[in-house]
């Protein structure tokens, strides 16, 4: 039995950059932070940040590029992968990052000035079922989430879940 299963929560660094693969496949990257406080041997207040390089494809890379903003906090829910390349300089080149499989926006609906304002029907989903099938998160959050995987970096064509524009928050 394997397990590559990512959840982080913490705040985009930059915003989203969306992109179209040679086959018209959407694929949006961006950073999220994460924070670690620990208190050294003699007491003191450390902190540690972590940069984690998120993709998302298809309809969730089009949510991701269209909503989410530098400085938002995110729940981000995927799986570790590693690619490599050969660069121009002949040496051999390792970028691992989280394919996104599901995101949480965490910020509140003020918490960024881009988009549309409020006023929407949307109703949060329930949590995932690998969220113990509790709903972690204020109801008034803004829940995105695609049941279905979606396939990165291959050609072949993902299942695409129809988002409605009343589900979007905003």
């Amino acid at each position: 039995m394997t397990l590559n299963k990512v959840m982080l929560i913490g705040n985009l660094t930059r915003d989203p950059e969306i992109r179209n693969t040679a086959t018209g496949k959407t694929v949006t990257s961006f950073s999220v932070a994460t924070s670690l406080v620990w208190k050294d041997q003699s007491g003191a207040k450390q902190e540690k940040a972590e940069f984690h390089n998120v993709v998302a494809w298809g309809k969730l890379a089009e949510i991701c590029g269209q909503y989410l903003k530098k400085g938002l906090k995110v729940y981000i829910e995927g799986r570790l992968q590693t690619r490599d390349w050969t660069g121009q300089d002949g040496v051999k080149r390792y970028r691992t990052e989280i394919v996104a499989e599901n995101m949480i926006m965490l910020s509140p609906k003020g918490g960024y000035s881009g988009g549309q304002s409020s006023g929407s029907n949307y109703a949060p989903r329930a949590a995932t079922p690998a969220m113990g099938g509790e709903q972690p998160f204020a109801p008034s959050e803004p829940i995105i989430d695609i049941d279905s995987p979606v396939a990165g970096g291959n050609d072949g064509a993902p299942e695409e879940e129809e988002i409605r524009v009343e589900n979007i928050p905003f």
